[in-house]
Order: C-alpha cells, then sequence, then structure tokens
C-alpha cells in the first residue's frame, strides 16, 4: 500500500484528497544547516586595517579587538561596535561640503546662523571654520558621553564663540586669524581632555571669515581707508629714514670740519705766536742782525711775485723822467735814452 496521498471517494460520496507525507530527515537537514549559517554569520565578524572593534556582552563592555577576522558568541549574545581610529574626522562649521572636487561645491545659507557672531568689540562677524580630530580612546568616545559626534560639535561651537568674543573685529577679520585658531585648538582640546571624550584634536582652520552681507561694503571702505592710512605713514617713514640720517651725517660733518678748523686756527695761532717770541729773543740779542735777515727773508718771498723790477742805487740823484716806470709797452726813443 503506497504513503501518498491521493485523490479518491470520500465517505460521504465526494472526491478525498491525500496529501504526500513530509520528508522529514531532509527539512532537519535544512534546519540544521540554516542554523550552522546563523551561527556562522553571528559569530564571525572581520574589523577593517583603520578600525577597532569594542565587544560587547549582553549590553557590557568586555574587550577590544583588533583588525582583523575574530570570533564572538552567536545569536545576539555578543555584539560588536566598530571605531575607526586611524580616520581624521572632520566637523563643519558654517558650510557644508556638497561636492569635494577640484572645484568644489559648499552649501552656507542653510547654516548661517551657527556661524553668525558676535566680537569683542560688539560687532558681528561670519566664521566658517574647520575642525579635525582623531578618535584615540574608543571606549570613551562610545560609552563616556552620549552623542559624542553632537557633544563634541557643541564644544567646538562654544569655544569659538568664545574665542571671538574676546577680540576686535579686525582682530578675527585680518591680522589675528591665526591666533584665532590656535587658542580654539587649544581651549578645545582642554575641554576634551575635562569632558573625558577619547578625542584628540588635529587642527583648527578657519576657512572663511567675512562681515555680514549689509554690513560689507561699509567694511570695504573702511579697510580701504586703512590701507591708505598704512600706506601714507609708510612712505612718510621711508622719506624719514632717508633724509634725516642724511641730514644728520652733514650735520656731523659740518661740526667735525667746524672742529678741524677751529684746532688748525689755534695750531697756528700758537705756531706763530711762539715764532714771533723766538723772533723776539734773537732780536733782542742782535738787533741789526736779525732786522737785516728779516728784511731779506721777506724780500725772498716778495720779489718773485712782482712781474717787472727797476733796481736803483738809493743815492742816485738825478733819474731820467722818462722812463716808463709803469707801462708795459716802452717806445723805442725812450728805451734808448
Amino acid at each position: 500500500m503506497s504513503d501518498d496521498r491521493s485523490f479518491g471517494d470520500s465517505p460521504e460520496g465526494g472526491p478525498e484528497i491525500r496529501l504526500p507525507k513530509p520528508n522529514l530527515p531532509l527539512i532537519r537537514n535544512v534546519l540544521i544547516a540554516l542554523a550552522v549559517l546563523i551561527v556562522i554569520f553571528t559569530s564571525v565578524y572581520t574589523v577593517e586595517p583603520e578600525e577597532v572593534a569594542l565587544v560587547l556582552q549582553f549590553g557590557r563592555y568586555t574587550r577590544t579587538t583588533d583588525p582583523g577576522l575574530h570570533f564572538k558568541v552567536p545569536f545576539g549574545i555578543e555584539t560588536v561596535k566598530k571605531v575607526p581610529v586611524q580616520r581624521q574626522w572632520k566637523e563643519e562649521f558654517g558650510f557644508r561640503t556638497l561636492r569635494a572636487d577640484v572645484r568644489s561645491q559648499y552649501a552656507t545659507r542653510p547654516y548661517a546662523e551657527e556661524a553668525s557672531m558676535l566680537t569683542g568689540d560688539l560687532n558681528a562677524a561670519v566664521v566658517e571654520w574647520v575642525v579635525q580630530y582623531r578618535v584615540v580612546d574608543p571606549f570613551k568616545f562610545l560609552f563616556m558621553v552620549r552623542n559624542p559626534a553632537g557633544t563634541f560639535r557643541g564644544m567646538s561651537e562654544a569655544v569659538m564663540r568664545s574665542v571671538v568674543g574676546d577680540r576686535t573685529v579686525n582682530e578675527v577679520l585680518t591680522v589675528g586669524r591665526a591666533e584665532v585658531a590656535s587658542e580654539v585648538e587649544r581651549e578645545l582640546q582642554e575641554l576634551c581632555v575635562q569632558y573625558d571624550i577619547g578625542i584628540n584634536v588635529d587642527q583648527v582652520v578657519l576657512q572663511d571669515v567675512n562681515p555680514p552681507d549689509p554690513v560689507k561694503p561699509s567694511f570695504n571702505e573702511v579697510n580701504e581707508a586703512e590701507q591708505e592710512r598704512a600706506k601714507l605713514i609708510n612712505q612718510a617713514q621711508s622719506e624719514y629714514n632717508r633724509v634725516i640720517p642724511r641730514a644728520l651725517g652733514e650735520a656731523q660733518q659740518t661740526i667735525q670740519e667746524a672742529e678741524g678748523y677751529a684746532l688748525r686756527r689755534v695750531n697756528e695761532a700758537r705756531g706763530d705766536s711762539a715764532r714771533f717770541v723766538a723772533f723776539f729773543e734773537e732780536y733782542r740779542k742782535a738787533p741789526e742782525i736779525t732786522r737785516t735777515r728779516i728784511y731779506l727773508e721777506t724780500m725772498a718771498e716778495i720779489l718773485p711775485l712782482v712781474e717787472g723790477k727797476v733796481i736803483i742805487d738809493e743815492d742816485l740823484q738825478n733819474l731820467l723822467p722818462l722812463l716808463n716806470l709803469g707801462g708795459s709797452n716802452a717806445s723805442p726813443q725812450q728805451g734808448g735814452q
């Protein structure tokens, strides 16, 4: 007699439905295979090279595993949370990157509120910045603070507003940008240590700092005026550096020449005085001889400078009156006489 059920006449006269007998060994084997697959898929997990995995048993942390293939207790008894610890995370404030490419696209309008800040001199500024950080302690990152990413964003925004609020708008927009970024990085790292969040801040970059759009034209005019003032000051300083040292040098030269002239005149006067005293001493010893020597020395200095000379005897009584003593060209008749 066959085990398969078939259609036939029922006692009531209707057709009888006969179903095939289930294949119990096949069903058992299929269930065993499904159980094995479930055990394999729920007990094996892979950790990527840039990650570490935290294993939780019934929600409680038990251990940390490194990159590679690992096993855990299946059926949800142990669960795994993976944290990228070698990847650099980035948080953007005041804008979002829509497409990073050679020509990147950014969205700023929906995030204008988090970029609007008040400076220390009660001026408004739009500050867009980026914070780059790494997770150095995955256990603290996951379990010490609820919503660590949101908490870190709140901390970053609070520190930036505090630092910007301690400075003037000119410092934030121009010369103080690097100092602001450095101060925010330092204070944010201190706050991460205080919150025990397991994050290390790598860098804070001020992406763009501008005045609000309604006051931007006025601010640009102020900047142009300040730049013009600085240019004029630099030109005046340059002219001062060119003229004043030269004037000081010329004044020093004049003073030194005057001092040299005074010293020369004093020395000459002293020499003449000493020479006169020496002559006087000699004159007292031999007046006639000294007088004659002085006369001869004087004539020796003067006569070479005289062009025409007429030498006559002092005892001569009758000098020819036709002698042209003052003329440059004497006539032959006069010369003959």
